[in-house]
């Protein structure tokens, strides 16, 4: 959890807007996001861009496999 933290609060740190978006999966099924970080004040842009990520792909739309033993039924 630790190294999770570590690629996200530097857009917090820095006070610049950031955006995650899904954008796949690892071999282990794992998700995979992209972070899109912009420039002060440049929310406009950033989520614009998001969604024409969204448009061009459909990764927002998958969901990975269950996995026994998740925590849910096995």
């Amino acid at each position: 959890m630790y190294l999770s933290d570590i690629f996200t609060i530097s857009v917090n740190l820095a006070g610049v807007p950031g955006l995650s978006i899904p954008c796949g999966f690892t071999g282990a099924g794992l998700p995979i996001g992209l972070q899109l970080i912009g420039p002060a004040f440049g929310e406009e842009t950033l989520l614009r861009a998001g969604h024409a990520y969204q448009l061009a792909t459909d990764w927002h739309e998958k969901r990975p496999p269950l996995v026994a033993g998740a925590g849910g039924p096995s």
